[in-house]
């Protein structure tokens, strides 16, 4: 009987050369920035990514949505998920490090006949031999900092993940929030709709008696069902969209919405969002999220030109075991039992067809391209947040104008109704009043939703509510 077991004193030496060594990466600096260094307009200064969503969405309904989203969104779901699998990734990177260390046991029993290897008789013969023990086996000592290399690649693309997911969150949060005002702007278009054929359909009925007396013509009939029937015809629509609009809201949220969902679903409401800091373009480096991700790709593109690098270099591996042989369990630890075996390797690259060439110099284009997604996606930053800033004052001067013509058009239309009753105009001036308020009516909730979403647009541009 045989047993073996390991020698420890030979696992710190092999760990110490194995944490020893260079890395052949590439110093890593971060682009310039290629943007102006202020917006088109002036903003106060702050960091928008620390004023949470709960603070900046002050309505119910909204955060109840919001809330509903970020549990049960699929999207959100999933990108949860992609960064548990990239820090299982780094782990596996990180072990290569370390040798790793098995434990064997094995029995093994052989009979051999009498005159196997000679004539002459020597007597059939039994052999036992148990094995038990500890080993390292092909550890790689990372003297060029290949091994290292790619946990910093996998490191980075973790971190690169875990950033992603916060960007999906926040276009989560404002998804839901835009998909709510739409849903609001929707419904409020379909009661005004609805109330524009109520007020029509009177305004038909009365030209009706009016065409049955002898007293209107066949056209200002003609011209008042128009009307109606084009109003009745908004109405479908609308009902349309808003079941669309509440369909869309249940995929974002990824769950049933609350029964009354409709009764609260208005523009007409007292929407008062915090004032959005915009601070200066190179603050977006730390609060965008999909910025810091396009950087962290960039910095694994770095690291992997230090693995490509070390793949010129001789690749050391090294198996080792140690122990004690005896011929029973009993005597395993007694003196002059000990036994081992170290057996370190080599590996120089001399020819490879120009494999190890051509895969350094992918490693360093994809390098250069990281460098024009990460500086594409400043450049995209910027331009969400000067859109957005543009609206800032733009979308408060389209508003008022339009509440000024939709008063300027109820006026014309109470004369246009007025002049007609008393026989001064024909229906047809009326009906001109009419549809220039309808259109302005319509015109003023899209510039309304148009404002709200201009400010949720700037929110989202800037990175906020990410921390929280």
């Amino acid at each position: 009987m045989i047993t073996k077991a390991t020698c420890w004193p030979l696992l710190p030496l092999v760990a110490a050369l194995g944490l020893t060594g260079c890395t052949l990466q590439p110093n890593y600096q971060r682009p310039t920035l290629p943007v102006d260094t202020h917006y088109d307009q002036n903003t106060p200064v702050g960091n928008v990514a620390d004023l949470p969503w709960q603070n900046f969405f002050n309505d119910a309904t909204m955060r109840q949505l919001i809330d509903l989203s970020l549990q049960n969104n699929r999207d959100l779901r999933v990108a949860a998920l992609n960064v548990e699998q990239a820090r299982a990734s780094v782990q596996i990177d990180r072990a290569a490090l370390l040798p790793s260390i098995n434990a064997t046991a094995s029995q093994t029993s052989a009979h051999e006949p009498a005159n196997l290897y000679n004539t002459q008789s020597t007597g059939a013969v039994t052999y036992h031999e148990l094995n038990a023990g500890l080993g390292v086996t092909s550890w790689e000592l990372d003297f060029w900092g290949r091994l290292r290399s790619l946990r910093d690649q996998a490191q980075e693309t973790y971190l690169s993940t875990e950033a992603t997911e916060r960007a999906t969150r926040i276009s989560l949060i404002s998804q839901v929030a835009s998909a709510w005002l739409t849903l609001c702007s929707d419904n409020d278009l379909l009661h005004l709709a609805e109330q524009t054929v109520q007020s029509q359909q009177k305004s038909y009925d009365l030209t009706k008696i009016s065409y049955n007396g002898g007293v209107s013509s066949d056209q200002d009939l003609a011209q008042a069902e128009s009307t109606v029937r084009s109003a009745e015809a908004d109405v479908a629509s609308y009902t349309r969209q808003v079941r669309q609009d509440v369909d869309a809201l249940r995929l974002l949220a990824g769950t049933d919405l609350p029964a009354t969902l409709l009764k609260n679903a208005t523009l007409d409401s007292n929407w008062q969002f915090p004032q959005t800091p915009a601070g200066l373009p190179s603050d977006l480096l730390t609060r965008r999220p999909d910025i810091i991700a396009a950087e962290h790709t960039l910095k694994a593109a770095n690291a992997n030109i230090g693995a490509a690098r070390a793949a010129f270099f001789p690749n050391i591996t090294l198996t080792a075991s140690g122990g004690s042989t005896s011929s029973s369990l009993g005597h395993l630890l007694e003196g002059g039992t000990g036994a081992w075996s170290f057996a370190p390797s080599i590996s120089l690259p001399i020819f490879d067809g120009g494999v190890n060439q051509a895969n350094l110099d992918i490693a360093k284009i994809e390098k250069r391209i990281e460098i024009a997604n990460y500086e594409k996606a400043i450049q995209t930053a910027f331009k969400d947040v000067n859109d957005a800033l543009a609206g800032q004052d733009t979308w408060q001067s389209q508003l008022m104008a339009l509440q000024k013509e939709v008063a300027a058009n109820q006026r014309d239309y109470d004369y246009s109704d007025l002049r007609y009753k008393q026989g001064v105009d024909n229906y047809l001036n009326v009906l001109v009043a009419q549809r220039s308020l309808y259109t302005a009516q319509q015109a003023l909730i899209a510039a309304h939703l148009g404002q709200l979403n201009q400010k949720i647009t700037l929110y989202e541009a800037l990175g906020g509510g990410w921390k929280s």
